[in-house]
C-alpha cells in the first residue's frame, strides 16, 4: 500500500521560507514522478511543480517559478518543496503525489495523494 505524507508546512511572513517533505512509503518511488499541488479555500487544486524521477526533469507552475524549488531523495524516499518569497497568495492546503506519468501537470495523472499540510504566509 502506497502512502504519501507530507510534513513542515505552517505559517510564515510574507517574503519568508517554509521547506514541505513528502516521505513515500509501499511503492517504488524512484520510478515516480513526483508532484506538489496546491488548493485555496474556494479554489480549485492547481499544480505547483513537479519532478521525474532521475531528478533531471524539473517543471513548474508560472505562479511560482523562481520561489520555489522541488527536489527529491531517491535513497530517502522523499520529496521536497522549498518555498521562498512567499507571498499571501501561496496559502493553501499543500499535497504531494505520485504518478508513472512522466512530467504530468494533471492531477487526473496522479493515483496517489498524500493527506495535505497547510501552508499559510501573512502579509
Amino acid at each position: 500500500q502506497v502512502r504519501l505524507v507530507e510534513s513542515g508546512g505552517g505559517l510564515a511572513q510574507a517574503g519568508g521560507s517554509l521547506r514541505l517533505s513528502c516521505a513515500a512509503s509501499g511503492g517504488t518511488f524512484s520510478r515516480w514522478t513526483m508532484g506538489w499541488f496546491r488548493r485555496a479555500p474556494g479554489k480549485d487544486r492547481e499544480f505547483v511543480a513537479a519532478i521525474s524521477w532521475s531528478n533531471a526533469n524539473t517543471y513548474y507552475a508560472d505562479s511560482v517559478k523562481g520561489r520555489f524549488t522541488i527536489s527529491r531523495d531517491n535513497a530517502k524516499n522523499t520529496v521536497y518543496l522549498q518555498m521562498n518569497s512567499l507571498k499571501p497568495e501561496d496559502t493553501a492546503i499543500y499535497s504531494c503525489a505520485a504518478t508513472s506519468r512522466f512530467g504530468s501537470r494533471w492531477p487526473g495523472d496522479y493515483g496517489y495523494w498524500g493527506q495535505g499540510t497547510q501552508v499559510t504566509a501573512s502579509s
